[in-house]
This record gives C-alpha cells, sequence and structure tokens, in this order.
C-alpha cells in the first residue's frame, strides 16, 4: 500500500482537484492515482477529490481495484466541495458531471474539464475495473501536460 507522501502529510491547497457528484468513486481513484504517480516521478504536484453531495465512504467495489493496484483507499471520506479547495487556482476536472450539470453544479466553474466517465456505482462489477484503469491513462496524460 501507498504511503502518505509529505504533501499529503500537511495538505495545502491542491494542484489539481478531481471533483465528482458523491466523492466515492472516480474522483478518490482519480486523487489517489494522480498522487502516486506524482511522488513516484518526483513531483510536488498533489490533487485532492470532492463531491457536490458527498457519499458516506468509498465505493466498496472501487477500493478493491485500488487495492489491486497498491492504493490503500481505507483513509478517505468523501469530502463537500469548499471554495477554500479553490484558492490556489487549481486544474479543475469533473468526472461526469457534464451528464446532469443540476446533480454537479462543479461543471459551471470556471476551466473545468469533464471526464465524462461512468460511475461505478451504476456498474456491475466487472465494468468498475475498466471504469479506474480509464481514469489512470487520463491521470497520467494530465501529469505530463502538467510537468512540461
Amino acid at each position: 500500500m501507498t504511503n502518505l507522501s509529505a504533501s499529503e502529510a500537511n495538505p495545502g491547497p491542491p494542484d489539481v482537484l478531481f471533483v465528482c457528484v458523491h466523492n466515492s468513486g472516480r474522483s478518490v481513484a482519480a486523487k489517489l492515482i494522480f498522487n502516486d504517480m506524482a511522488t513516484r516521478q518526483g513531483s510536488e504536484l498533489r490533487a485532492e477529490s470532492a463531491g457536490t453531495d458527498p457519499g458516506r465512504q468509498v465505493n466498496p467495489m472501487v477500493a478493491s481495484v485500488l487495492e489491486s493496484m497498491g492504493l490503500d483507499s481505507t483513509n478517505e471520506t468523501p469530502k463537500r466541495l469548499q471554495d477554500s479547495m479553490l484558492a490556489n487556482d487549481p486544474v479543475v476536472v469533473t468526472m461526469g458531471c457534464a451528464v446532469d450539470a443540476n446533480l454537479c453544479p462543479a461543471i459551471n466553474l470556471q476551466d473545468a474539464q469533464d471526464w465524462g466517465l461512468p460511475d461505478p456505482a451504476s456498474l456491475p462489477a466487472d465494468r468498475v475495473a475498466p471504469v479506474i484503469l480509464e481514469i489512470k491513462a487520463r491521470v497520467r496524460q494530465l501529469i505530463r501536460a502538467l510537468t512540461i
């Protein structure tokens, strides 16, 4: 399992903010994958995640896929999107908010990009891992874009 990096132990405003409605699947996965990749590359970039209507816990199917990738989500708790998370003008990535802007008003945040990914909560178990792997591929591209 991945240990907390120094930037996670003493967090400031994030460089990247992943947002979805419940902050219990896609955005948590993106945050953990991003922070792990950035740390492994020696980057000090840091991501955070939040939701507009946070759930109660991380989706167990997502947690299982993350665990199979060596990422520990046991300390993750869904969080509500706060203005303070936007203080450092982070790159904002919504995870599928363009589908319903009423449920996820974060799509209206300045310069937010939407990855348009399906919600794992609505998927059968065998379709969750492909969503997480797509998140990993997109995170890799995002880190590359931020570090060149």
